[in-house]
């Protein structure tokens, strides 16, 4: 036996030990890149000999051991938390596993974690267990409100993930002042037993300054912002030697009419359309998507950029691009009147939408119009806004792309395909940068018809690859596990409807159709999401559930999207070029899949709070103003609820309504009923309320309940705005526990 192979026994056999993968057990081990082989064979020789075990996943155990389950840590307000379990996961655990804040040790919201079962059960049954490992940090970096007490530095982390505060040692580190939004580095991590440590490392501003919260969230998702010096150069290089280039290799179609349709607000353009119809009554669409692959080559500084960013970040007041503003607002953008480069995708279509033939080509365009959806929607629905405003060419071929999307849309469903309402809050600002208004996006038949062509072109390319037995990184939406629709079913049938068949796609359909612009539509569709597995980028062919497609991949976005650039290039060399090309390794594609996926969710978590955040600081200006509102969340502890006229979401605690009732939580129907009275506060429920609170760092939005619409008065408590958060005294030590005050 080898000195390495002890050493990996040593370690496996040791007290504690829960079982890794051989990557992370070769890094505990401190095993170097150079030797990674080494050690793997070590490994494998140790299990072939039956000196070790290798699970079902793939994680490295003594023989006989018993081994964790591996998930992520997600905690609540109430210092307790939950592990969401990886799949694949037991067939018994059809719910999350709950760990009671004595159990967590030093874990926190994200990390990954192993957790041990134990004998406890909650209400209906559901498992407890205990952390026994931190597999991985969410993060190590955190931003917070700084403050002093008792000449010693501390920082309230923002969220409600924290309630003591972080030491940070000796006050004024870094220039720091009272109520300055920081950046600090953990240290040691708190537990019930222990406080937390930092270190302070950048001052970002005084709290509410404009800008500060926008920095807050890059720094608390750490997002790049800054380019590579030569990857910049790069980008501008290639500015420099376009014009010079004659492109004749390419398929000319500067001639022929081709039209973009964006936000009004797009900072770039992916996508271009040409649409022709024959005398057979076949439609030729034609889908030109800037050819990014063009400029940014494989193992060069800029792919480099671009794979580390893996996506742009659209957040309310800056775009994060993963590409040099060079190329993805200029050279790779495809605006009106200019000559850009594209890869195109021609999809012959018969009457009845299905597609007939499918060609590819590196080819040159001139966009002859760009539209916003805006105006698309107004000419679509205005027969004299088109023959007035629009060239006759223009005006048909936007009526043949309305044609052609509604033809492929009710193939689509009628296939299968499901579709959740979910809208996006979005936000304007005035002059200074301040919110001024927050509403819903309007998803019309504008949308619709570029979502229907990029739909096409992504099930044409991944086909076509899947066709050629070629490995290529795919969008995957699995099938969703039997128990979590089971769950479904009987939540939707709580609320007093009806789901006849939960694996039916058409029931299911039905049923977001049915509660589609209700005050159920919130719930429904949020719960129906929380069903399905998350869609994902994986070389594994198992197809996408929501769309019903066998075969789906990224392409119409390589501007934003590394996944989409990496196919971009396969259909270069494989199609185009005629190469003999297999793509490329299975282990090198899952590593860009695993990557892409996690700064993907990385993106849209950054996007989504910032955008909460500054609805907060808007709300703030409504404290003391009355909504009608929607119930959206019923807990034990109170109901949440969100405004109709602004889309923001707050909270009523269920001691604010003592003065109509005392209240009980009826889980079976989802609702608060009052004792006395048998007033029921469940989803969908319509509600006046009183905005009484709001707390920016703690992403909290406090109301009151006035009384229940639709002919179901109740008299509301008279709301107060809570105090600013006091520190309780500390203890009498260097490091104190400081708490917020709820």
């Amino acid at each position: 036996m080898t000195s390495l192979q002890q050493d990996i026994l040593n370690f496996v056999g040791r007290d504690g030990y829960t079982p890794l993968k051989a990557k992370t057990l070769g890094k505990k081990l401190g095993v170097k890149k150079k030797h990674f082989q080494e050690f793997e064979e070590a490994l494998q020789d140790l299990i072939a000999n039956e000196q070790l075990e290798a699970t079902e996943t793939g994680k490295i155990k003594a023989p006989g051991q018993k081994h964790g389950l591996q998930g992520i840590l997600r905690k609540v307000s109430t210092g307790n938390g939950y592990v969401v379990l990886h799949e694949p996961k037991p067939a018994d655990l059809t719910q999350d596993i709950f760990i009671d804040a004595r159990d967590l040790g030093d874990a926190q919201t994200g990390d990954e974690v192993i957790v041990y079962l134990n004998n406890r059960r909650k209400t209906g049954g559901q498992r407890c267990g205990r952390i026994a490992e931190v597999v991985e940090r969410a993060t190590n970096r955190f931003v917070g409100v700084y403050f002093e007490e008792d000449g010693q530095g501390y920082v309230f982390i923002d969220g409600v993930n924290y309630e003591e505060a972080i030491w940070v040692g000796d006050p004024g580190a870094k220039g720091a002042k009272t109520d300055d939004k920081v950046v600090i580095e953990m240290i040691r991590f708190p537990t019930n037993a222990h406080v937390g440590e930092a270190v302070l490392v950048e001052v970002l501003g005084a709290r509410g300054n404009p800008g500060v919260d926008t920095l807050s969230i890059i720094h608390e998702y750490g997002l790049p912002t800054e380019f590579d010096e030569k990857a910049l150069n790069q980008a501008r290089q290639q500015a420099e030697d376009f014009d010079k280039q004659t492109h004749e290799d390419r398929l000319d179609l500067t001639e022929e009419l081709i039209v973009t349709i964006d936000p009004k607000d797009a900072r770039d353009f992916d996508d271009a359309i040409s649409l022709t119809r024959s005398d057979d009554g076949h439609f030729h669409l034609g889908v030109h998507i800037a050819d990014v692959s063009n400029f940014v080559q494989p193992n060069t500084p800029l792919d480099d950029e671009a794979y580390k960013r893996g996506t742009s970040v659209y957040l309310p007041t800056q775009v994060i691009p993963m590409l040099p503003e060079v190329l993805s607002n200029g050279l790779a953008s495809l605006q009106q009147g200019r000559l850009r480069l594209v890869k195109s995708v021609f999809i012959e279509f018969n009457k009845d939408g299905v597609p007939l033939e499918t060609r590819f080509a590196n080819s040159k365009i001139n966009v002859k119009q760009r539209f916003a959806y805006e105006q698309v929607q107004h000419y679509l629905d205005n027969a004299d806004a088109r023959g007035e405003e629009l060239e006759p060419a223009v005006a048909q071929i936007l009526m043949d792309m309305q044609h052609l999307a509604r033809t492929l849309r009710k193939r689509r469903f009628s296939a299968g395909a499901l579709e959740l309402n979910m809208p996006e809050v979005r936000l304007s600002f005035d002059d200074d940068g301040r919110v001024s208004g927050a509403f819903q996006a309007e998803h019309d038949e504008s949308h619709r018809i570029i979502e229907e062509f990029m739909l096409a072109a992504n099930v044409a390319v991944a086909q076509e690859l899947n066709d050629r037995g070629v490995l290529f990184l795919r969008r995957t939406h699995g099938e969703p596990r039997e128990e979590k629709l089971k769950l479904f079913r009987e939540f939707v049938e709580s609320l007093g409807l009806t789901l006849e068949r939960e694996h039916s796609r058409h029931d299911l359909q039905k049923l977001l159709d049915q509660t589609a612009h209700t005050p159920l539509e919130r719930s429904v569709h949020f719960a129906f999401l929380r069903s399905l597995k998350q869609a994902i980028y994986s070389i594994e062919n198992e197809g996408h559930f929501a769309l019903a497609a066998e075969n789906y991949c990224h392409f119409t976005s390589p501007i934003r999207r590394y996944p989409d650039l990496t196919v971009h290039r396969i259909i270069d060399r494989l199609i185009i070029r005629g190469e003999q090309y297999k793509g490329e390794s299975y282990e090198k594609l899952e590593k860009i899949s695993t990557h892409c996926s996690t700064t993907e969710r990385r993106a849209e978590r950054a996007e989504r709070e910032l955008t909460k955040i500054k609805l907060l600081e808007y709300m703030e200006s409504k404290i003391g103003s009355e909504f009608d509102a929607v119930i959206t969340g019923v807990e034990r502890f109170g109901i949440f609820c969100q405004c109709l006229e602004i889309p923001a979401e707050g909270m009523i605690h269920i001691s604010q309504l003592g003065s109509i009732d005392h209240f009980y939580f009826e889980r079976e129907s989802h609702a608060l009923i009052g004792k006395r009275t048998d007033v029921r506060l469940r989803l969908g429920s319509m509600v006046r309320v009183k905005v009484v609170n709001v707390d920016v760092d703690r992403r909290q939005l406090d109301m009151a309940l006035l009384r229940l619409l639709k002919d179901q008065p109740a008299a509301g408590p008279k709301g107060k705005k809570k105090t600013s958060a006091k520190k309780k005294t500390p203890r009498k030590s260097t490091k104190k526990r400081v708490k917020r005050k709820r």
